[in-house]
């Protein structure tokens, strides 16, 4: 220590001007000033997304899973509900139509597909108890590329080429050899292949409905019926007038849809005759399609599947059957057609002579021809219409 200088400093008293300061600042060592992280900063820029805490974030997390786990539990549910009923309907149809019928290479979602309806009704009066004719003919045809459905109406009393059993009407296929060889008429008279069937007992349509909440039905005009399957009393059936159908679109119970799907002649209208009867049974049917590929009875399939399925024998397996729902509820055209030609005695019987227009027709359903309505005044011209389903 140099001679003079003080081992320590020296304070004088006093206190200096300004404020005191409370807390003596922190200084690194290198002599800057630090400042101490924010947690709110870091909140800002990280949010915490733990579930331990509270906030929207948790609930939304929360809200998603629950959603997620319901939406997997109702597949499961729905596709298994599905399978236990289509396993039934597959053993009725039997595996000769299934060999008839042309595979699809694809899913239906994203291929075009051909479905064939066929109805029957044939038990439904004492004379018709041994027919086992298909009194109604549909092929729905999907198209999910453009988002359009087709539904083409065969009528029965159509003259075609019966494969191996010369030519006859189109119903007479079903009643000579099943749903195998009206499978390959309708493919070889169409050239549209048929890659699944559906058959429809029109008898079991009735608790199908009624299971369905009932179906709307479009009536194109007002319907007085003969008296047929009377549902009073002898005495009161003795004067009863028959059944009534007001014009415009009806809500239709399982039983008032079964009466709609039989009515053969219309007093207040002579033009309807036992041809129309085949368009009242494809309305039904279209409607009940429609109603089991809809979004309400998609979400009720986990109690509903095997109900629906009772009136039904087909090849489609519970997949096909929750792609068809997603395809419906895609579709945003569609398009009703129908085939037809001139009326014709064939033996005393009545028939329908098929003309060029059929073809026409087909090429509609494909989509390689702009749609035509039926031309001519004809009750059985062929053409189609984007409105609502011809007569």
């Amino acid at each position: 220590m140099a001679h003079g200088d003080k081992p320590y400093r020296v304070y004088r008293g006093g206190r200096a001007q300004g404020s005191v300061p409370l807390k003596r600042k922190d200084r690194p060592s290198g002599g800057r000033k630090t400042t101490p992280a924010s947690p709110a900063k870091h909140r800002r820029w990280l949010p915490r997304w733990s579930l331990r805490g509270g906030g929207w974030k948790r609930r939304i997390v929360i809200a998603l899973a629950v959603v997620f786990l319901f939406l997997l539990t109702w597949t499961l549910a729905s596709y298994f509900a599905l399978r236990n009923g289509v396993q039934g309907a597959s053993k009725r149809l039997g595996p000769r139509a299934t060999q008839a019928l042309s595979p699809m290479h694809g899913l239906m979602l994203t291929n075009e597909s051909n479905i064939l309806v066929l109805g029957t009704d044939h038990s439904n009066t004492a004379d018709r108890s041994a027919a086992n004719r298909s009194d109604s003919i549909m092929v729905v045809h999907t198209d999910p590329s453009r988002h359009r459905i087709v539904y083409l109406s065969i009528p029965r009393d159509l003259r075609v080429p019966v494969l191996g059993h010369g030519d006859d009407r189109v119903n007479a296929a079903f009643q000579i050899g099943g749903p195998a060889l009206a499978i390959r008429t309708v493919s070889a008279y169409t050239g549209l292949s048929v890659n699944h069937v559906i058959v429809v007992d029109f008898n079991e349509f009735r608790r199908l409905i009624d299971a369905l909440g009932g179906v709307d039905i479009y009536v194109p005009g007002p319907i007085l019926t003969k008296p047929f399957d009377c549902p009073y009393s002898a005495s009161r059936c003795a004067t009863w007038q028959g059944y009534r159908f007001g014009k415009g679109l009806q809500h239709m119970s399982g039983r008032r849809a079964l009466i709609y799907s039989r009515i053969r002649e219309n007093r207040l209208d002579p033009r309807e005759t036992d041809i129309t009867r085949g368009a009242h049974q494809q309305q039904v049917v279209q409607a009940v399609l429609s109603k089991i590929t809809g979004v309400k009875t998609m979400l009720e399939l986990p109690w509903l599947a095997d109900d629906l399925l009772k009136p039904m024998a087909t090849d489609l397996s519970a997949g096909d059957l929750m792609q068809l729902g997603w395809i419906k509820l895609r579709a945003s055209r569609t398009l009703h057609c129908r085939l037809g030609g001139e009326s014709q005695s064939y033996g005393g019987a009545f028939e329908i002579t098929p003309t060029d227009e059929n073809f026409s027709v087909i090429r509609m359903v494909k989509g390689t021809e702009t749609p035509r309505p039926p031309a001519g005044s004809s009750l059985y011209a062929p053409g189609c219409s984007t409105g609502a389903m011809l007569p």
